[in-house]
Formats: structure tokens, sequence, C-alpha cells
């Protein structure tokens, strides 16, 4: 009987890439898998093609010889066809195999030391410190390698054993019919090892509690959400492993005078009426010092007044911001009899003049909407 072309076996096309090719293999190998079919005899002879079709896609020279030659390429070069016995794997050995790729218990795989966890820090900045940049002394609680077993949780002398539970592989795999999972080792944890005499110092974890002092460089131009991650300065490893990360986390704390966005800062001038309408000139603070505004007669409240290059520098590059100044006129408060009198006078001799341009357009339209 003539072999079907291994890539119609399994479903797939001739520039299939390995992983696809391993995905349609499981598929095929699990739906004809005789466990699962036990009342159909073609079921055992499906699952065998596809074994071979398999392996030999799966291996690089093989493939290309048959991609060249066909199967004359190929023959005897497979150990799961030619009339031989049964010979592939259990259905637990593929259905654990999925099951090893989704939820990291791969065959084999011990646990074996691992990375430390990455830890979080606040840290709150003012804004001046936030826009140039600053130094600052952090103390972080962590977990650091023991010095005493250097990590091993083992006591000084001895070593830790291979556990019997799991063979030292740090996985066990359990079995309900057909279904067969991998899952951490409960007696090792997934370490693959059993610490017999524990270190004194650390009890036999590896790991001790300790406080540590570092030294945060904080780059110009940093904002409330940046992070500043140090390599390294984590928690330690478990079982000698790598230590994990610290990453400081930004908060630049509300400012009295300015408020940020982006590279601007922006602030508000209070003035008093008498400059806003003659003009002036006034004395506006910036994170680099006071600077003269010139107010230009006739000024009403929410002008801006751009200063070029007061703002700030972003952390991630780009040209310095502005500085805007917003102006509010000021009502005068605690008049004397003397000032009212004056403003009264004052206000006699606003009468008639188009001296308020938005309040007689407003007016206006006052007018129109009760359609007067």
């Amino acid at each position: 009987m003539a072999k079907r072309d291994y890539y119609e076996v399994l479903g797939v096309s001739k520039d299939v890439d390995a992983a696809e090719l391993k995905k349609a293999y499981r598929r095929v190998a699990m739906k004809f898998h005789p466990d699962r079919n036990p009342d159909d005899p073609s079921a055992e002879e499906k699952f065998k093609e596809a074994n071979e079709a398999y392996e030999i896609l799966s291996d690089e020279n093989k493939r290309a010889s048959y991609d060249r030659f066909g199967h004359a390429g190929v023959d005897g070069q497979s150990g799961m066809g030619g009339g031989g016995g049964f010979s592939g794997g259990s259905f637990s050995d593929i259905f654990g195999d999925v099951f090893g790729d989704i939820f990291g218990g791969g065959r084999g795989g011990r646990g074996g030391p691992s990375r430390g966890s990455d830890l979080r820090y606040n840290l709150e900045l003012n804004l001046e410190d936030a826009v140039k940049g600053t130094s600052v002394q952090i103390k972080v609680p962590t977990l650091v390698s023991c010095k005493t077993c250097d990590g091993s949780g083992a006591k000084a002398g001895s070593k830790p054993v291979t556990c019997t539970t799991c063979g030292g592989h740090g996985q066990v795999r359990m079995q309900q019919g057909f279904f067969s999972v991998q899952q951490t080792c409960p007696s090792c944890r997934g370490r693959g090892t059993i610490i017999a005499d524990p270190c004194k110092s650390c009890n036999g974890q590896g790991r001790v509690e300790e406080t540590k002092t570092l030294q945060v460089k904080v780059p110009a131009g940093v904002d409330t959400g940046d992070r500043i991650r140090l390599s390294g300065e984590g928690e330690a490893g478990d079982a000698g492993g790598p230590p994990g990360d610290l990453y400081v986390q930004v908060h630049v704390r509300e400012h009295n005078i300015f408020k940020r966005d982006g590279a601007d800062l922006y602030c508000e001038v209070p003035i008093d009426f008498v400059d806003a309408a003659l003009g002036g000139e006034l004395e506006v603070p910036t994170l680099d010092g006071r600077v003269k505004l010139k107010v230009p007669a006739e000024t009403q409240t929410g002008k801006l007044f751009k200063l070029r290059g007061k703002g700030v520098t972003p952390v991630r590059g780009g040209g310095v911001g502005d500085l805007l100044c917003r102006v509010v006129v000021e009502t005068p408060v605690n008049l004397t009899g003397k000032q009212k009198e004056l403003l009264k006078e004052f206000q006699k001799t606003m009468q008639g003049g188009k001296y308020s341009p938005k309040q007689s357009s407003w007016f206006d339209g006052v007018k129109k909407f009760f359609g007067e």
C-alpha cells in the first residue's frame, strides 16, 4: 500500500515551521491514540503514521531528503514505520508534554536555583529635585543571600541531597486514566534536593531578612510614574539563584507655585487692576530664580505669558520646555473710605464709554437671549 504524503498526514503545508509542525503532530497523535480509541482498529495505524511523519519532518536532514526525493529518500530511516511493532509513546507522554508547555513543567525539568523577586520602592521628590536631578539615600527591607551557607541553606560542611520523591527532577507526574499532569514536587518544592542538615543562620532557607541602604541617582527631568531600575538590588534568589531587581517608583509632590505638564511649567501671577489697566513690570519666580515680566496695558485675566526655556528638560530627551505665566487680575479688598470714594468717582467717568468690551458683548448676548 502506497504511503501518504507526510505533510498530508499531519495536515500542514510544506513551508510549516517547527513550532506549528509540533502542534499539528500533537493534534493528530491525540486524536488517533489507541488509548482513546480502543474500539477503532484503524486508529493505531493512523497514530503510527503520524509518528513516522513527525519523526522525518522534525529532523532537518531527513526533511530535506524527503522534500527532494520523497519516500525513497527516507525509507529505512524511520524507527516508527516499516511494519515494526507499535513503538509510539503513551498518550500520557503526549498530554503531559502539552501541560508542560502550558504550565512550565516541561519533562525532565528540575527546579534548581530560581531568580529572586523584583522589589518596588516608592520615592517622593519635590519638583525642584525632579527637574534638576538629585541623589538620595533609601533603605529597603529585603531578603539577602545567607553569608553563613552562601545561599545553599545547608549547614557548613554538608550538602543538599537528592530528593527521593521526584528523583531530583523537581517535578512529579500525577496520572488518572489517560490524563497526566506534571506539577512541582511537594517534598522539595521544585528544587530537586532536600536539605537534611539546615544552616542555623537561615533555618535552611538560604536567605535572611536585611535592610539595605542604597544610593539612588535620580536623573534630571523625571516625573510622576517614572521608574528607576537598580539591577540586582531586589531579593536574593532561592537556592543561590541570582537576585531580582529593585524598581524605584517616582512620585513628585505638588508644588505651591508651579504645575508641570510634560516639559512645560505653569504658574498663576496675581496683579492689581491698576497694573492690568496701565501696564507695568513684575517679578515672577522660576526654578532658576526671579525674572522680570513686562505686562502691557489693558491686560485681562487669563492672559498667558511665555518664558522660553524656563521649563523642564525631559528625562527621555527633547527640547527644554517653557514657563507659562497666567495673569489673574485681583480685586482689591479692605478699602478705606477715601479709596471707595475715589473708585466711585472713577466709575462715573466710565459711563457711556467702551471701556469694558467683554462686558458690553456679554450684555448684548443676554438681550438677544431674552429677545429684547
